[in-house]
């Protein structure tokens, strides 16, 4: 009888300790599994971060997406000029200034720029046209609805304008010195010779600037 004992305890002990080598190996299958699902999902991750970042084109910002002062589009009637900026600081005939390009194609003798707290409007006939707009005073765009004021950093921008931000450079502003710019795109598809400037000071937004070729 107590041979027989022995005998079922063998048995019974070889029996668990088949039973817990099938629960590892089907543990082991499952985790080999579950880390294989990582490791592609880390792979596919890692790819598109690296083609946005081979991507070297600038960003794009729509006029149509823009408000200044969260009221007018860039081009605007010049009797809602006083209703948003206020009455201007100094006026100055464009001809007096010889731009090399213009806002309005079909311009007259009498243009002029229209200067506010250091932004500067083109005004044709009965339009105005936004040329440089800087943050001073509670001056603020809104993006595609979000604010973009004077306490918006570069952090804040990159953001919105990744690869802009990574290509930034500086240039040359008079009576400011070398700033801090980054370049966005008038259009999606290239069509426009121009392109958008955005400064930089203290690593806060300065000024926004419509840079044209002469």
């Amino acid at each position: 009888m107590r041979y027989f004992t022995i005998v079922f305890i063998i048995i019974l002990l070889q029996s668990c300790n088949k039973n817990k080598e099938e629960k590892l190996n089907i543990s082991a299958k499952t985790e080999i599994k579950e880390n294989s699902k990582e490791a592609d999902s880390t792979v596919h991750h890692s790819k598109q971060i690296s083609e946005e970042v081979k991507d070297g084109q600038d960003d794009v910002m729509l006029v149509e997406d823009i408000r200044f002062n969260g009221k007018t589009e860039r081009i605007f009637d010049l009797k809602d000029f006083e209703k948003v900026f206020g009455k201007p600081d100094s006026i100055r005939l464009m001809a007096d200034e010889e731009p090399c390009a213009y806002i309005f194609e079909e311009g007259t003798q009498e243009d002029r720029y229209l200067y506010k707290n250091g932004s500067c409007f083109e005004n044709s006939k009965e339009k105005v046209g936004v040329n440089e707009f800087r943050f001073l005073n509670g001056n603020y765009i809104l993006y595609k609805g979000k604010r973009i004021d004077a306490k918006t950093t570069l952090d804040d921008i990159r953001k919105i304008f990744p690869n802009s931000v990574r290509n930034i450079h500086q240039l040359e502003r008079p009576a400011e010195g070398k700033l801090p710019v980054i370049r966005l795109r008038e259009d999606k598809e290239g069509i426009s010779d121009g392109h958008i400037n955005v400064y930089f000071k203290n690593n806060l937004i300065h000024s926004i600037w419509w840079w044209f070729p002469c």
